[in-house]
């Protein structure tokens, strides 16, 4: 049996439009510890692959396919010296993440602010104008 394909959620009003596709990999890249720790030792500048891999507990190939994944999706590059592998980051995934983050966060800013003022509204509307007396 076959399940439906997956829709992606409408935008909110005055969003860009970004490829669902990109998103998807890129944020399902960095729901791994491992893979955020070596996008943030990129920032940093390149590094090789042994370098980017010292910091955490798990094999070469093992941080060999976590270079594999972040490269897919357009992180990080990779180039060879010799027989040392290198990485860099890549900014456009990032901020095609970010500008995607940054639509969201805006339009829930703006529904939470408009249900603030409800509530305002609404909390004054609703105050006794004398509390009773309890026995």
């Amino acid at each position: 049996m076959r399940s439906a394909p997956r829709r992606a959620a409408p935008a909110p009003a005055g969003a860009t439009a970004v490829d669902a596709g990109a998103l998807d990999a890129i944020f399902a890249a960095l729901s791994d510890p491992i893979r955020r720790g070596i996008v943030a030792r990129l920032t940093e500048g390149p590094r090789s692959a042994s370098q980017l891999g010292a910091p955490f507990a798990v094999s070469a190939p093992a941080i060999s396919k976590h270079l594999a994944v972040l490269e897919r999706c357009g992180l990080i590059e990779r180039w060879k010296i010799g027989r040392v592998h290198y990485c860099g980051l890549r900014a456009e995934p990032l901020a095609q993440a970010a500008i995607w983050l940054e639509q969201h966060r805006a339009f829930w800013q703006r529904q939470l602010d408009a249900l603030a003022q409800y509530l305002d509204r609404e909390g004054d509307a609703c105050e006794p104008s004398a509390t009773p007396k309890r026995r």
